[in-house]
């Protein structure tokens, strides 16, 4: 039970309620620190909300295949206002058919004669997260970019008008197509920025119309972006937003000089339990008491895909399981709900904020309307920046404060409290919990603050933990799955499940074959994208559970390039994410000019067995894929084709499907068959 003590004094060293005081000392010895909550000299930064990103890459894949009701639990969980998180900002990247650190997400334009706004799920995502807050900010953000844009070259600014025409034909698809307003664009995430785009960015924004777009830059670090904002007024002039990644809570003086807006526009990174909610909580405070940043950004906002791809369990909450329907409610949401219930973008900052005497944070905020939020925290973790595993830990120790209120807030006589606890050896720490009322008196309350504790005391009363009924037990991916691609969600271009990790596979109806193949799984990029990570030269899309070790995968197979084409089924891939290309496992491929070849990895340089098999481009044939214990073997068409292959290489993986390169190929009747999972 946490101790919530009635003020005793209007300000420090007024003579009133001295024996109030003087009993709270007794009671709790120790001085308590004081603190004042006050607007007579004017207020502080403008508060743009709170925010969590989709991509960067491929971190919402699995959410889109949930069952109802679950995923619109979740959905109300993330976007709802004064139900959960409630976020404010929604941040999306804009695919461009590249890994970006879990999977690739297909571009609106694959090739400058294609422009299709249906591709992937961020066009879904944006439109829930605005059925729900209307009010929420979308933000797009580049990580990598269709091959023709760079002409060949892993650079989009050689032809900076094509990059721009490329960027602002998503704004204006959202707007056409789905009806959404972007309120931010960016340049390239985490990668190098080119001063004359930026300018013609604005250019091409003004001139469709899109005044409106304000421009982040550089998604990277404060330099050199503020430095040469600052030796050029046109670039000052065009860029709204200066974003910095995983800024350690502290701005460049220079970033500060420009009088611009500053964002943590990438934060947090780190697993979503106590001491993840720890972290984010000490960032969404710290941020702006050391480095004025009035917008924190959470990368990322759902853990949805499979967790042993990079940076498995991390987000604002987990839902990986579409087949089972389970999901997690983690930490995270709740932390954020601390700061996004009780504000909104447009509230503003109070000049008293800062640090507290014995460990932690507070900040307040308020609507200029008389309403009141005060967030403090005590983290003992020192994650300033949240990237995994934590770091040593932080100088925090119990400790009273007592906070006065001036200005315009001398005369509240009660204020709501919402009360957590992360307590990393607490085996059921306290979230987000309505505490009672604390009454005010003659202007001040006293807190007795523990380690590693959240308060938000509030004005409002809008505040509510929401909740659903307990969502299904976790279960593992069912051990006989199959796919004919012909049963397809409308919203979404992509197979249940499959998870691509370079390439983009997509819903394909071939309407030139008159016979069971007209609805098929399609690799459909020619062309090595403009990579932000490290892409294999292969495509591949992994599927199922990564503890499979004993497995049969069978797909019918199309060689669309004849000649050069090939494809592969393939079990136990230990590898994806980035770096894709080192991904190990049982590969059987299948190639145009009538060989075939059994490899230990994605790069086919480990050959197992190779050979004749017939197979010819622009003609069905079956891949079958056995695998039991240390030994392999393979069929074409339903005829033993290789045998008694010594595995080696991982022990389990995922089943995947690919082509050897980019290329056109088809995939239909897709089955895998489990006997066990050891």
């Amino acid at each position: 039970m946490r101790t919530v003590l009635a003020g005793s004094r209007r300000a420090p060293g007024c003579g009133e309620g001295m024996f109030i005081l003087w009993l709270v000392l007794l009671l709790f010895p120790g001085a308590p620190a004081q603190y004042s909550v006050d607007d007579l000299g004017g207020l502080g930064r403008m508060f743009d909300g709170i925010g969590a990103i989709s991509g960067g890459g491929a971190t919402s894949r699995l959410l889109v295949n949930y069952p109802e009701p679950q995923r619109t639990e979740i959905l109300d969980y993330l976007f709802k206002p004064n139900f959960g998180a409630s976020l404010h900002i929604f941040k999306v990247e804009i695919g461009g058919d590249a890994q970006t650190t879990d999977g690739t997400e297909p571009s609106h334009m694959h090739y400058p004669d294609d422009q299709n706004y249906f591709r992937g799920y961020e066009w879904w995502l944006m439109k829930e997260a605005k059925k729900r807050n209307p009010a929420i900010k979308l933000i797009g953000l580049p990580w990598a970019f269709p091959g023709w844009i760079g002409n060949g070259k892993n650079w989009p600014y050689d032809f900076p008008d094509v990059t721009a025409y490329y960027v602002v034909s998503w704004i204006i698809g959202a707007k056409q197509y789905h009806n959404l307003d972007i309120d931010y664009i960016g340049i390239w995430n985490e990668r190098a920025y080119d001063i004359k785009y930026i300018k013609l960015l604005r250019y091409t924004l003004d001139k469709n119309n899109l005044e409106h777009v304000k421009i982040i830059a550089s998604d990277n670090l404060w330099q050199p972006i503020a430095f040469h904002m600052l030796q050029d007024p046109e670039l000052l002039r065009v860029v709204d937003v200066i974003g910095a990644h995983y800024p350690g809570t502290h701005a460049a003086q220079d970033a500060i000089l420009t009088g611009k807006t500053l964002w943590a526009s990438e934060d947090y990174s780190t697993y979503n339990d106590e001491v993840g909610g720890g972290c984010w909580a000490r960032i969404l405070n710290q941020n702006y008491v050391n480095g004025n940043m009035t917008s924190t950004i959470s990368w990322n906002m759902v853990a949805s895909y499979y967790e042993q791809l990079p940076f498995g369990l991390e987000g604002l909450m987990t839902a990986k399981e579409p087949w089972s329907g389970n999901y997690v409610v983690s930490t995270p949401i709740w932390i954020t709900a601390h700061t996004t219930q009780f504000t909104q973008p447009g509230w503003y900052y109070l000049k008293t904020v800062g640090h507290l005497d014995k460990g932690g944070s507070y900040v307040a905020l308020t609507d200029r309307l008389g309403n009141l939020t005060i967030v403090i925290e005590t983290m003992s973790h020192n994650n300033s920046i949240c990237i995994r595993p934590p770091l040593p830990d932080y100088n925090v120790s119990a400790q009273y404060a007592t906070f006065y209120l001036q200005g315009s807030f001398k005369n509240l006589q009660e204020l709501q409290v919402w009360y957590s606890s992360l307590d990393i050896n607490n085996t059921k720490p306290v979230t987000f919990k309505k505490l009672s009322p604390l009454k005010v008196q003659n202007g001040s309350f006293t807190l007795q603050l523990g380690v590693n504790e959240v308060y938000t005391i509030t004005t409002l009363l809008t505040g509510q933990k929401g909740s659903f009924p307990d969502p299904p037990e976790s279960k593992p991916f069912p051990l006989k799955y199959k796919d004919d691609f012909s049963v397809r969600n409308p919203p979404f271009s992509e197979a249940p499940y499959f998870a691509d990790q370079s390439g983009v596979f997509e819903y394909f109806t071939n309407t030139s074959d008159p016979g069971d193949h007209v609805f098929t799984f399609r690799q459909v990029l020619t062309q090595r994208p403009i990579t932000w990570a490290s892409d294999a030269n292969q495509a591949i899309s992994v599927i199922g559970n990564y503890q499979w070790s004993n497995v049969t995968v069978t797909s019918d197979i199309y060689i669309e390039t004849p000649d050069t084409g090939g494809v592969f089924v393939a079990a136990r891939v230990d590898q994806g994410g980035s770096p894709t290309d080192r991904a190990k496992g049982i590969f059987f491929w299948v190639f145009a000019d009538g060989t075939y070849k059994v490899t230990g990895d994605l790069m086919g340089q480990t050959i197992l067995c190779k050979g004749l098999a017939g197979v010819r481009a622009r003609s069905w044939h079956t891949l079958t894929l056995h695998i039991d214990g240390t030994n392999a073997f393979g069929l074409l068409n339903g005829n033993p084709l290789w045998k008694e292959v010594v595995t080696g290489g991982p022990l389990n993986g995922w089943a995947a499907i690919g082509t050897s390169c980019f290329e056109f190929a088809q995939f239909d009747n897709f089955m895998i068959e489990v006997k066990d999972s050891e």
